[in-house]
């Protein structure tokens, strides 16, 4: 892989192209106006400049809390494409490492590190609700609200707040926060139409004040059809999202939040460093299906399905005394399947040797070739309740958060006819290809329970006309897992059961009204995910040995930061430290052909470094934004490995790159609007012991956009062109499964251990998307 760094050159050649095409439309561009219409009407259009509101092209934003956060804007998120996941939306963000694999976020092959942390270790809100599968912590963006409906995007990269509903929350905190129903009756309407064969629809109806009840609501839906941009394949989604909120003054309202997902997409492979070298976007699914292909594109073909409902409510008991209450519900199904081929003898299932033949349909010569399916069906519901009370400069707060989890996944397999396409892509039971005995063929069958008990105490002290504050909270955390083993062997059930301890405290201090300093002490932990509880068979013998006395990953950080709010200026600088037991790194591993989550415990590790930002109120329209990071990860000790111990002591820990720098500018004067963004991840370790590097690599992305007068009905119509990896950079974007090593290794005890080949994901290739919308 090289070691180029082609992000300057790019930078120069797209932001000459951008500035030339803003130069010349701004001599033109006139900030709209109010109207008049004719016979002395209402004005036909009202158009809010809200560049002057953005420092930084909406990317920083004033913050007066006592830790690092970093907030993105609906004005920045408004210049995006509309089909970009939340995700995307930090990546410029200080730390924040995204790995990518298609263009337009509907993959759900995305990936998030902080400060060198994993995405099973960020928790992710929606509307106060937990956005993390609860089995594996992972998150999928592509499945969040609608952009349209995003009022910001908040990341905290130290901590989460006492309150939030999160047990993985070591790396941070991502929260989604909808924008409100507006007060009006309306809507917005957009469609857009870009690289691939890319079709989108939007649209939202806004009730406004229903009566004189305070009520008012809005809901959205959108439909996206996109071919792959590489290799074969389409993908579609449709999305619904409402919002209801009643305010009836006082500091009183209740608000309800739904969203609906449903999305078909076919995957992307991953690709080895040795692919990479070989076929580098070449490397794809096979176009068409012979008898025997287990490769087969249609093998690959993903389907998810989920429902969310949130209720953030608040209630004023007393001049002093406040209750909030979140509650949630989630439902989700989804398969990610696979190709392979049975036969029809000679099977087992969990430790049993089946002695009748299976039926398969389709076999020629005993073997007929399934999609095995790896399906996942969960129910989550839970509830947080906080009450403050205000005594003096105290403002003193407890709470309770309760949660209740139901999570079945199953790897089946489903008969496919002779032109290779799956009786169902979904993995239906009624589809399964069954035993003689009517039981259900699987290679993995666990359900599991989950059930999260937690308490939380705080103090929040306000001192000098507030310009000292000081916090001190504790929260108790209770994790309880019980499940089944549904395959026969020697494991039926299985538990586990956690408490852990978190104290903290955080001072700041503001100095006048421009200079302030922060610091605080936080600890953290994460349960091990489920799959780690169960057993494993392969050939009907036992392969895996589920372990309930894994220990939590446990951590203590600190933070110590500066931050300038100017007139013109706002920057902010964060230096960072953490030390870690038990480390806990998610990994991809394939099981029976199907890609499966596997953590390695990877012990102690000690974290530390700087994130800063810098951003500019608009001047004369334009308003740039800086970030960087620089990070120290460091493992503390070898890491076990086929009976020994790979020498990894003192070594960089995986996804950690030393460097990340990104760079925007956006330009907005009412009429004519753009920005151009490049983020820069340096080089990281694919491997514990590193010895296989993922290149550095960088990404430009710009668009340029037009507000136009009203038309009839079309309030403010707007015209945008979005342009994403605008120089065609081929890179891998990412490591998807990191490994102990790559190459063969000479334990501690002086044993071989045999290497294996770390896999990453493939970054997108050029697209541009034109979205027109309209307000009404």
């Amino acid at each position: 892989m090289s070691n180029r760094k082609p992000v300057p050159a790019a930078i120069g050649r797209a932001g000459l192209a951008l500035a030339i095409a803003v130069s010349s439309l701004s001599a033109r561009a006139q900030t709209p106006a109010e109207t008049e219409a004719p016979g002395g009407g209402q004005p036909l259009q009202t158009v809010t400049v809200t560049a002057e509101r953005q420092p930084g092209g909406g990317l920083l934003q004033p913050e007066d809390v006592p830790k690092a956060v970093s907030t993105v804007s609906a004005g920045f998120i408004a210049s995006q494409a509309p089909t970009e996941n939340a995700f995307q939306l930090v990546s410029l963000l200080p730390g924040a490492n995204v790995a990518t694999s298609d263009p337009y976020g509907i993959s759900p092959n995305y990936s998030l590190s902080l400060r060198g942390l994993g995405q099973d270790e960020i928790g992710v809100l929606l509307e106060g609700a937990p956005q993390n599968d609860i089995g594996y912590y992972y998150a999928y963006p592509s499945q969040f609200a609608d952009t349209e409906n995003v009022r910001e995007v908040s990341l905290a990269p130290g901590s989460i707040d006492l309150e939030s509903p999160i047990i993985n929350g070591a790396g941070g905190l991502l929260s989604v926060f909808l924008k409100n129903p507006g007060e009006a009756p309306g809507g917005l309407v957009d469609i857009s139409y870009g690289s691939y064969n890319e079709r989108r629809g939007f649209v939202r109806l806004d009730s406004g004040q229903i009566g004189e009840t305070g009520l008012r609501a809005f809901v959205s839906y959108s439909k996206t059809d996109v071919d792959n941009w590489r290799g074969y394949g389409h993908d579609k989604k449709q999305h619904v999202d409402f919002k209801a909120e009643d305010d009836w003054g006082g500091g009183n309202s209740v608000s309800l939040s739904v969203s609906f997902n449903d999305a078909v997409t076919s995957g992307y492979p991953l690709a080895t460093s040795a692919e990479w070298s070989q076929f580098g976007r070449a490397l794809n699914y096979d176009r068409s299906y012979v008898f025997g292909d287990a490769n087969y594109w249609k093998f690959y073909v993903n389907t998810f399905r989920n429902l969310y409902f949130s209720s953030p409510s608040r209630f004023r008991l007393g001049h002093d005394l406040t209750l909030d209450v979140t509650s949630y519900i989630q439902t989700g199904y989804g398969n990610s399947p696979y190709g392979t081929e049975l036969t029809t003898t000679g099977n087992d299932f969990g430790t049993e040797l089946i002695a009748q033949p299976l039926d398969l349909p389709g076999a020629q010569g005993g073997t007929a070739d399934v999609l095995g399916n790896f399906t996942g069906d969960q129910y989550r519901a839970g509830t947080v309740m906080k009450l403050s009370y205000t005594l003096g400069d105290h403002t003193l707060f407890g709470g309770l958060w309760y949660d209740y989890a139901d999570d079945k996944d199953v790897e089946s397999f489903t008969p496919v006819d002779a032109q290779g396409d799956p009786v169902d892509l979904w993995g239906y039971p009624e589809h399964n290809i069954r035993l003689p005995d009517g039981r259900i063929y699987s290679a993995l069958d666990d359900h599991t329970t989950t059930q999260i008990e937690a308490f939380f105490l705080g103090d929040a002290v306000s001192l000098l006309d507030d310009r000292l504050r000081i916090e001190a909270g504790f929260k108790g955390v209770y994790v309880s897992r019980d499940g089944t083993n549904g395959l026969p062997g020697p494991q039926y059930s299985v538990s586990i059961n956690d408490f852990q301890a978190l104290p903290r405290a955080a001072v700041r201090y503001r100095a006048d009204a421009a200079d302030e300093v922060f610091a605080n002490v936080v600890t953290n932990f994460r349960s091990p995910n489920e799959y780690a509880l169960y057993n494993t068979y392969y050939g009907g013998l036992l392969s895996g040995t589920g372990n309930p006395f894994l220990e939590d990953e446990y951590s203590v950080s600190e933070e110590v930061g500066y931050r300038y709010t100017g007139d013109v200026v706002l920057a902010s600088a964060t230096f960072f430290n953490y030390d870690f037991a038990n480390r806990q790194i998610t990994t991809i591993v394939l099981v029976n052909g199907a890609q499966v989550n596997e953590t390695i415990n990877a012990g102690g590790q000690t974290s530390r470094g700087v994130d800063a930002e810098i951003g500019i109120r608009p001047v004369h329209g334009f308003s740039p934004y800086l970030s960087a990071e620089y990070l120290d990860a460091r493992i503390d000790n070898d890491i076990a490995s086929g009976g020994d111990y790979v020498r990894t002591a003192g070594k960089t820990a995986v996804r950690s790159p030393k460097v990340q720098l990104a760079f925007g500018v956006a330009y907005d004067d009412g009429g004519l609007f753009g920005n151009l963004v490049a983020k820069y991840v340096g080089a990281q370790y694919a491997t514990f012991v590193n010895d296989e590097t993922l290149a550095d690599h960088g990404e430009l992305d710009g668009s340029i956009g037009y507000r136009l007068s009203s038309l009839g009905p079309a309030r403010a119509p707007e015209i945008r062109l979005n342009l994403i990896n605008i120089t065609d950079e081929k890179s891998l974007s990412g490591i998807a499964t990191p490994t102990t090593n790559a190459k063969p290794a000479i334990g501690t005890y002086g044993t071989t251990i045999p290497g294996s080949a770390p896999a990453y994901y493939i970054g997108p290739g050029f697209a541009a998307s034109l979205t027109l919308s309209a307000r009404f």
